[in-house]
């Protein structure tokens, strides 16, 4: 056990300042309530306590007394197990098996892809492949509220850091997109997602 862990009476999330998956973090702890400190990291000045907890060296990580994890997917599905109101995970097992294979799904289709894009932003085949993602996925917008139905899930907490991100990286949908965009405006609207950012992050739209 951590002695620099048993020193925190209160759940600690390091986090990056513009990360997709420490965004999603923080969306989670907001749209929760969670009694949580948010501690930013420098890539550029390593922070030595995230060293200490986590052999990466990597955001996100959260610390719940002895407690230490770092992979974001394990972080939400902690939090909504040990927070279950308002729940961000079905009940039943199908769903909750095809929730998880849709985040998996993001993670593996397009997350690399937008950290190539924040790399190199003249990398045309990750723009390609992002811009038309959210163009096949947007008729499912067009029928119902949120990625999973009719109840905001995990799976939007982790597009909405994405879709903020869109404008900075150039990517602009086209008309036949317009259910996306409004699907969009409908997770920034929320008042987690509002109080979920980094002032780097208000800073991509000048929000």
């Amino acid at each position: 056990m951590s002695t620099l862990a048993t020193r925190r009476s209160i759940m600690t999330l390091y986090s990056g300042t513009d990360c997709v998956l420490s965004h999603a973090c923080r969306i989670v702890v907001r749209e929760k309530d969670i009694e949580c400190e948010v501690v930013y990291t420098d890539p550029s000045d390593p922070c030595q306590e995230l060293a200490e907890f986590n052999p990466y060296n990597e955001t996100p990580t959260l610390v719940d007394r002895d407690l230490v994890l770092y992979d974001p997917y394990i972080i939400n599905e902690y939090l909504d197990e040990r927070f279950p109101h308002p729940p961000l995970m079905p009940v039943d097992p199908v769903s909750r098996a095809k929730q998880r294979l849709m985040i998996m799904r993001l993670n593996r289709d397009w997350l690399g892809s937008f950290k190539a894009l924040q790399a190199d932003p003249k990398n045309k085949e990750a723009l390609k492949l992002i811009r038309d993602g959210f163009i096949a996925i947007s008729p499912l917008f067009a029928e119902q509220e949120f990625a999973m139905g009719e109840e905001y899930s995990l799976v939007d907490v982790i597009l909405a850091p994405m879709l903020w991100r869109l404008p900075v990286l150039n990517i602009m949908l086209p008309k036949q997109a317009q259910a996306v965009d409004e699907y969009a405006e409908r997770l920034f609207a929320r008042q987690a997602f509002q109080d979920s950012m980094s002032d780097n992050e208000r800073d991509l739209r000048g929000f």
